[in-house]
């Protein structure tokens, strides 16, 4: 049986892909969801990871205002990607659409710095955010435009044009 304290020690190592798929089937949202604040950057980043294998459904209850706030605000890129990740699993109203994220997405979709995995994650957030809004979707196809594929890696030129056909 899982508590905090077993949860945060399991957390603390260094974790390969069978373990997290393990935790993942053991350990409840609710135990891994505070760990995502946890000051030690490997604790969260692993919560993050295990919650990432989590089935489709649990991913959906997870309460995304708190995801978008970790994406938007975590200096760690690791982690980021994490949350972005699981942002991008996870349903969005219109009327839920936040304009901070939008205009994240917008930017680091963008930025040649940006790890390839953001960059991608961006992308699919933000023409999933501007495609019911025709002048957003606009602004999206615009920005796309004049990214220079040669300034991208493969996998983001890669996106960039899967969702440059989309629109076609």
């Amino acid at each position: 049986m899982w508590d905090n304290d077993s949860v945060l020690q399991r957390l603390r190592e260094s974790l390969g892909g069978a373990e997290v798929r393990a935790l993942a089937r053991e350990v409840p949202c609710s135990l891994l969801l505070p760990c995502l604040a946890e000051e030690d950057i490997r604790v969260a980043r692993n919560a993050a990871w295990v919650l990432t294998h989590k089935p489709l459904s649990e991913i959906r209850a997870l309460p995304l205002d708190r995801l978008v706030d970790l994406a938007l605000t975590t200096s760690d890129t690791p982690l980021r990607r994490l949350a972005l990740s699981l942002v991008e699993k996870m349903p969005m109203c219109q009327e839920e659409m936040r304009t901070d994220l939008l205009d994240f997405c917008l930017l680091h979709m963008r930025l040649p710095q940006e790890p390839p995995g953001v960059q991608a994650l961006c992308m699919k957030l933000a023409h999933r955010m501007c495609s019911p809004y025709p002048d957003l979707l606009r602004e999206f196809q615009e920005t796309l435009s004049i990214m220079q594929p040669e300034l991208y890696k493969p996998g983001v030129r890669h996106v960039i044009n899967k969702m440059k056909t989309i629109e076609k």
